[in-house]
């Protein structure tokens, strides 16, 4: 049994997702290794990972906006706006989503299905350097 480490640097436009897929993809296939699993994470509290589809930009819009609408910036019951408005929404969003994937490697590939990519969520509104490290286990 092999591990190996990588660490992803990710800029990102403000909210909205950044598709990481050949990043990762390019990181499994470095290895060599044929079976195994992948696994990501973000190194912050106001961004997130998801796998979504990978086909229709529509999707991640309607996604995107269904998470402003769910966590409004601005709303009188936050107190926690030591970084802005958008703080507080930007940490409930990534509590609600996700900070970390397994992904399933076979035949030296990631076992994504055919419209599934991997995504960094940013929650914050303006750009954002992000963190995501790579830790890849199996042989």
């Amino acid at each position: 049994m092999r591990q190996l480490q990588n660490e992803l640097a990710i800029s990102t436009r403000g909210q909205g997702f950044t598709e990481i897929t050949g990043e990762a993809r390019r990181f499994v296939e470095a290895s060599g290794m044929e079976t195994g699993q992948l696994t990501l994470f973000v190194q912050h509290t106001s961004a997130s990972l998801l796998i979504q589809e990978n086909a229709d930009p529509d999707v991640r819009r309607d996604l995107n906006e269904f998470f402003r609408r769910l966590v409004p910036e601005g709303a009188s019951w936050m107190v926690h706006r030591s970084e802005g408005p958008d703080d507080m929404p930007a940490h409930i969003r990534t509590a609600l989503t996700q900070v970390s994937l397994t992904i399933p490697i076979a035949r030296g590939e990631l076992m994504l299905g055919t419209w599934q990519g991997i995504y960094l969520f940013e929650h914050r509104d303006a750009p954002h350097r992000r963190r995501v490290l790579l830790h890849l286990i199996g042989e």
